[in-house]
């Protein structure tokens, strides 16, 4: 270990460990159905689900990806913060009432009472796709400090794959035995953690650069690194008010109305009101976090001067381990643990639910009561457990944020499933075949869009055409995903008579 890294270090680290895993067995340690396993029997208090849905979206690529935003920029990506506030509010509204009105366990057994078994399947097995994709990432990004500390432990070359493999199996514990309950209240115990984590560097940086915080803040301004908004209206920069608001809506509406790894967590909630609160209180509670991270970031760039890193995503865990004190070290780098663990074990579990209750549960017939169907959730929890872990051991440092690369990955699917669920809301001529293309359409249009700086690398003859495509931000994916589809399956619509009236309420 580096000389660093004390005995103090490694005693709070494990005693985080040990805390979460053995807290998430004990509350999780009875289940009588999938119901109880997957959605905790809808008996937690909003409170926890709000807390639950901000850990699980946290992840590490907030606690490391978002410093190193302000570090190399300003305080712009707030303004995208702000749009996915916008975003919980219409879902709170629109598909959150449904989602309990139908008693559901997963967001997709909706588009089955819209639609039919073969668009619930679809949808399903995108999410598992993308979800996978996207936490490989995730876990990846927590492995790099863990990685910067064991490396003296073991060879150099094999600090990541032992770091990924820790973070991997330790999850994959509690998660499998102790379902949505575990889950919802280590991630609990686990937002404290990362943010004590935060604050805790911040008054670090307070005491290490000379000056303290009156220096940054005033070097910062001078810099215009405290800038918040960019009024700039074209769609080829990231962290503009235009492309935050409704960009940011969008990516929020998508991932907390119809990706089901925080869907879950919202009808874990005693009822739709407590749901509701959940969502919305969870936008603003996120804002904040975000600005601490982003504060945390110039403080950074004040302390190193703006020195370039050999990966982006090194700044912040460079300062853990050269800076952070006995004990407090060991804390902090608890912190960087507990963001990715509640997110890999929200995705394990959620998951293992969209598994059981899309897939399996009408292939087999049996009643969702049914013993067999529970210990069929868990075995799909430990196969999912393991496959995010060989993920994450696949994964290559791309020379980008992370965090900008799991929101790609999710944004290109993303606009097809949120089209697909508002095709489903607001437009009564469509049917499954209506649904299904368009989403098939939406997605495979983003991933092109997505990919285009890629292909026109591989391929310099169309480079020049594939241009304007390959400069479009990533916030507006999911917008012009979601408008492809809706087009396509409204386009779609009108090849067919108009279904008869009832048949296709949602």
């Amino acid at each position: 270990m580096p000389a660093r890294f004390s005995l103090l270090d490694l005693l709070v680290l494990l005693a985080y460990l040990a805390g979460t895993t053995a807290l998430g067995m004990l509350v999780g340690r009875r289940q009588r159905d999938v119901k109880d396993y997957f959605v905790a029997d809808r008996a937690i208090a909003w409170w926890v689900v709000l807390f639950s849905v901000v850990a699980t979206e946290t992840s590490a690529l907030t606690f490391i990806g978002a410093p190193t935003f302000s570090y190399l920029g300003d305080f712009g990506f707030l303004q995208i913060v702000a749009g996915y506030i916008l975003g919980r509010v219409v879902i709170a509204f629109t598909l959150l009432p449904r989602y309990y009105d139908g008693q559901l366990v997963t967001a997709y057994g909706l588009l089955e009472r819209r639609f039919g078994i073969g668009a619930r399947r679809f949808t399903s097995i995108v999410f598992m796709v993308t979800r996978a994709l996207a936490d490989s990432v995730r876990i990846f990004a927590t492995a790099i400090p863990v990685a910067i500390i064991v490396q003296s432990v073991v060879p150099r070359r094999s600090a990541m794959p032992a770091a990924v493999l820790l973070l991997g199996l330790l999850t994959i514990v509690y998660t499998y035995r102790g379902g949505m309950k575990a889950v919802v209240w280590t991630e609990l115990l686990q937002a404290g953690v990362y943010v004590g984590g935060g604050v805790a560097a911040i008054i670090l940086l307070g005491h290490v650069v000379p000056g303290g915080w009156s220096d940054i803040i005033t070097a910062a301004r001078h810099a215009g690194k405290l800038r918040l908004i960019d009024t700039y209206t074209g769609i080829d920069r990231a962290n503009t008010l235009l492309a935050g608001l409704v960009g940011g809506a969008f990516l929020s509406m998508a991932s907390h109305g119809a990706d089901q790894l925080i869907v879950q967590r919202l009808l874990s909630a005693r009822s739709l009101k407590d749901a509701q609160r959940a969502i919305i209180g969870s936008g603003i509670a996120v804002f904040f976090q975000f600005a601490l991270f982003l504060v945390i970031g110039i403080g950074l760039w004040r302390l190193y001067g703006g020195r370039t890193f050999a990966t982006p995503d090194a700044v912040f865990p460079t300062f853990i381990v050269e800076h952070m004190p006995a004990g407090l070290l060991g804390l902090v780098l608890a912190a960087v643990v507990a963001a990715t663990m509640s997110t890999h074990s929200g995705a394990i579990n959620s998951l293992a639910a969209s598994t059981t209750h899309d897939i399996y549960l009408p292939l087999s017939k049996r009643s969702s009561d049914d013993p067999r169907v529970l210990r069929m959730g868990k075995l799909f929890a430990l196969g999912w457990g393991v496959v995010l872990t060989v993920g994450a051991l696949l994964f290559r440092e791309q020379g980008t944020p992370v965090v900008v690369v799991a929101l790609s990955i999710a944004s290109f699917t993303y606009g097809g499933l949120l089209g697909g669920f508002f095709l489903g809301i607001f437009w009564s001529r469509a049917v499954q075949r209506d649904a299904i293309l368009g989403m098939s359409v939406g997605i495979l249009a983003m991933a092109f869009v997505v990919f285009a700086k890629q292909i026109a690398g591989a391929v310099p003859s169309v480079a020049a055409s594939l241009g304007p495509l390959a400069r479009i931000a990533w916030p507006w994916y999911v917008f012009i995903g979601t408008s492809i589809t809706l087009l396509v399956g409204i386009t779609s619509s009108y090849t067919h008579p108009a279904p008869r009236a009832g048949a296709t309420r949602a």
